[in-house]
C-alpha cells in the first residue's frame, strides 16, 4: 500500500503536537494518522474520578455478566466476533488510519483476534469447570473439589503496535471467565480500542454497558486505573512502564500480569533451509515496521551458512519499503531510537548490507541489516522496535544458544534446523519459541503466551489464560464422621493419636 504524505518535517512536526497532548498537557487526547499527522478522532482524557467511575459500572455489571452460565457467556462472545467479522472493512480502516498498518496487515490481525475470542468462548467450560480432587487415605471421609471462580473487574492496558490483538489476550479471556473489563488502550490508539469495546455492546445490546468499557488517557489515566480497585491489571508495553505498573499496583496488592519486550533471536542452524530462514527473517523483523514485540531482532548463523544466508536475506528484502510493503512508525519519538541504534552499531564496527543512512525518512524507516555487530551496542542489547536487525556469525548452535540467551529479555526466539529444531528450542530461555517458521506460536490459540526476566510475566491465551483470570476456590465436604478419628477438634483423644503416628510410621517412615 503506497501512501501519500507530507513532508517528513511536516508529519514529524504533527506528530510531536500529537504526543504532547497524549501526554496529558491538554484535557483532550488527539489521535492522528501517523503517516501524515492528520486527525482521526478527539476523546476526552479520563482521570481518576472517571476511571473510578467505569470501574464502579463494571462491579455493578459484573453481577450480571459472571451470572451468565458458560454457554450464555460464549453466546455473547461469539456475536461479538461476529460483528467485528461483519465489519471488518472499517475497523480495518480505522486501524490503518490510526496505527498506520496495512490494510492487509490490519485484516490478518482482526482474524487472530477472532480466533483467541472463539477459543476463549469456546473452551472456558473444559478449563474452568469444577473438579474433584482425592482426599487422600488420612481425609477420606471428606470429599474435595477446586472451582474457578472470575476475580471480578479486570483491568487491561493495551499497546499501540498490535492494537486488537495483544490487549485481547487478556480481555476476551477475562470476559470468557465471567469478569468484567475497563480496558485503557494505548494513547496512540485510543479509537480503535473505542471500536473494539463498542462492538461488544453492539452486538450484545442486553448487556449492561459495564462489561467492557473503555478509559481514555495516557500515563495518569493508566495509573488512576492502577489504584482504581480493579481485581487484576493485565499490562502490555516496556519493560520500564511494566515495574511502574507494578509498583502502583502494590500499593493495593492488585495482582498484576505484565507482558513487556523483547529482544528475540533467530538462530540459523546448519542443516537449516536458507531461503525458507531468509524469507522468515525479513518478515519476522521487518512486517509491522518492526514493531513486534515478538519480532526478529537478533540473527545468529552458524559460519558454513553466513554467506548464502545474509544473500538470500538482502534479495528478500531487496523490494521492500516502508510506505508500501508496510505503514509509517506509529509513534514519532521511535524514529529517533531507531536512528540512534543504527548509528551506535556503526560505530562498534557493524555494515549495512540492507539499507544505510538514508533508511531513515521520518515517519517511515526502510528496513536495514547490519552485520558483524558488537554484542555490547545498543542495536543488540536493546529493544529497538523498528525495522532492523542484526546478524552475527557463530561457529556452532552451542554459541548462537549462548548468545541468544545472553540477554536480560525472554520473550519469544525462532529456530530453523531440519532436524535439531525441538533440542536446540528446548534450551533457549523463552516463553515461545517458532520452528521453522515464524511467530507461529501467535496463530495458535491454545498456546500461552508471555516472558521472562525483563520480558515479564504470567500468560494470556489457551488454557493458563483462562486460568490466569480466575481464582481458585478449594472446598472441603466432610461426608461422614468418623468415631474417635476427628484429629481437628478439641476432642481428640490420646488413643487417637496412637493410631495416627503408627499409620504415619508405615506411610512414610520407610525408604523404597
Amino acid at each position: 500500500m503506497t501512501r501519500t504524505t507530507t513532508s517528513a518535517g511536516q508529519a514529524g512536526e504533527a506528530g510531536r503536537a500529537a504526543e504532547s497532548a497524549r501526554a496529558g498537557e491538554s484535557a483532550q487526547l488527539v489521535s492522528t494518522d501517523p503517516a501524515d499527522g492528520s486527525v482521526v478522532a478527539t476523546f476526552s482524557v479520563d482521570g481518576p474520578a472517571e476511571v473510578a467511575d467505569a470501574v464502579a459500572r463494571a462491579r455493578e455489571a459484573a453481577a450480571w455478566w459472571s451470572g451468565l452460565d458458560f454457554a450464555g457467556r460464549q453466546r455473547c462472545l461469539l456475536r461479538w466476533a461476529a460483528h467485528l467479522t461483519q465489519h471488518a472493512d472499517e475497523l480495518t480502516e480505522l486501524t490503518r488510519r490510526e496505527n498506520g498498518k496495512p490494510l492487509d496487515d490490519a485484516y490478518l490481525e482482526l482474524v487472530l483476534t477472532l480466533e483467541h475470542i472463539r477459543w476463549a468462548a469456546k473452551n472456558a467450560r473444559s478449563v474452568l469447570r469444577s473438579r474433584s480432587v482425592s482426599p487422600g487415605p488420612l481425609m477420606s471421609n471428606f470429599a474435595a473439589r477446586v472451582e474457578q471462580r472470575p476475580l471480578g473487574v479486570v483491568g487491561v492496558i493495551g499497546p499501540w503496535n498490535y492494537p486488537l490483538y495483544t490487549p485481547n489476550g487478556s480481555i476476551a479471556y477475562s470476559l470468557a471467565a465471567g469478569n468484567t473489563v475497563v480496558f485503557k488502550p494505548s494513547e496512540h490508539t485510543p479509537a480503535v480500542g473505542r471500536y473494539f469495546a463498542e462492538a461488544f455492546h453492539k452486538a450484545n445490546p442486553e448487556a449492561p454497558q459495564g462489561v467492557l468499557a473503555t478509559v481514555q488517557g495516557a500515563g495518569e489515566t493508566g495509573a488512576a486505573l492502577c489504584r482504581s480497585g480493579v481485581d487484576k491489571l493485565a499490562f502490555t508495553g516496556s519493560s520500564p512502564t511494566g515495574k511502574k505498573i507494578m509498583a502502583s499496583c502494590s500499593e493495593t496488592l492488585t495482582p498484576v500480569l505484565v507482558e513487556c519486550g523483547g529482544k528475540d533471536a533467530l538462530i540459523v542452524a546448519d542443516d537449516a533451509d536458507v531461503s525458507a530462514a531468509a524469507e522468515a527473517a525479513a518478515w519476522g523483523a521487518v512486517s509491522n515496521s518492526g514493531q513486534t514485540c515478538v519480532g526478529v531482532e537478533r540473527i545468529y548463523v552458524v559460519r558454513s551458512l553466513r554467506e548464502r544466508f545474509v544473500e538470500a536475506l538482502a534479495r528478500e528484502l531487496r523490494d521492500v519499503r516502508a510506505g508500501d510493503s508496510y505503514g509509517p512508525m506509529t509513534v514519532p519519538s521511535q524514529v529517533d531510537i531507531v536512528r540512534e541504534h543504527i548509528e551506535d552499531a556503526w560505530s562498534h564496527g557493524a555494515k549495512a548490507v540492507v539499507g544505510g543512512s538514508d533508511s531513515v525518512r521520518a515517519p517511515f524507516v526502510d528496513p536495514v541489516v547490519l552485520v558483524d555487530t558488537d554484542e555490547d551496542s545498543a542495536a543488540v542489547r536493546e529493544e529497538t522496535f523498528g525495522p532492523t536487525m542484526t546478524v552475527r556469525t557463530v561457529d556452532s548452535v552451542d554459541e548462537a544458544v549462548e548468545l541468544a540467551n545472553a540477554t536480560s529479555y525472554g520473550l519469544a526466539s525462532t529456530v530453523f534446523s531440519r532436524n535439531r529444531g525441538m533440542e536446540i528450542a528446548r534450551r533457549l530461555r523463552a516463553g515461545a519459541t517458532s520452528i521453522n517458521s515464524v511467530l507461529g506460536f501467535a496463530g495458535i490459540a491454545g498456546l500461552p503466551f508471555g516472558g521472562v526476566g525483563e520480558s515479564g510475566f504470567g500468560r494470556i491465551h489457551g488454557s493458563e489464560g483462562l486460568l490466569a483470570f480466575s481464582r481458585p476456590h478449594s472446598i472441603a465436604r466432610q461426608r461422614f464422621a468418623v468415631p474417635g478419628m476427628a484429629l481437628m477438634s478439641f476432642r481428640r483423644s490420646a488413643a487417637t493419636m496412637r493410631i495416627i503416628k503408627r499409620v504415619i510410621a508405615f506411610r512414610h517412615g520407610r525408604a523404597k
